[in-house]
């Protein structure tokens, strides 16, 4: 009786995370048409945003970060740069890898939309406190962490 409850809350957790998903994709869609980009183009400005420490980011550091292949990273940065949104140089060290920044243009626009995004937020996760989260951030981390373990096992089997 305990594996059928567990498998159903397996069920249920896995329908919900398809749920936040797509409500997220939306959620980035919408951002996205507010600076006229698309959704893959926001997450890559988010991802920059997120990793950037000042001296720029690798495309591949992007690309591992949204789980996408690098020239998927590289093609869009290209439209993101004729946009104005980022910058791209060589790398000091490195001239093969390309480091990529916020435009100014980038910052203002992402900046003017920073309160909306506290709103949302605030109304995303009302219900839970700075505990809970990361409490919860733990447990998707090891899901997460799982998760690929299992995507790699299920490819040994399939070839």
């Amino acid at each position: 009786m305990i594996e059928k409850k567990l498998d159903r809350a397996i069920t249920d957790f896995i329908w919900n995370v398809v749920e936040i998903h797509s409500q997220m994709e939306d959620i980035h869609t919408s951002w996205a048409g507010l600076l006229g980009i698309t959704e893959p183009q926001w997450l890559i400005l988010m991802a920059i945003t997120e990793l950037d420490e000042g001296r720029g980011v690798a495309g591949t550091d992007i690309a591992h970060k949204l789980r996408v292949h690098p020239a998927f990273v590289t093609n869009q940065t290209k439209n993101l740069e004729k946009n104005g949104f980022l910058s791209r140089r060589p790398g000091a060290d490195d001239a093969r890898f390309v480091l990529m920044s916020l435009t100014t243009k980038a910052t203002v626009e992402i900046e003017k939309l920073s309160k909306r995004k506290l709103a949302l937020n605030s109304t995303m996760f009302n219900d839970l406190d700075e505990k809970t989260l990361a409490d919860l951030n733990a447990v998707l981390a090891t899901i997460a962490k799982n998760a690929r373990l299992a995507a790699r096992l299920l490819a040994l089997d399939v070839s």
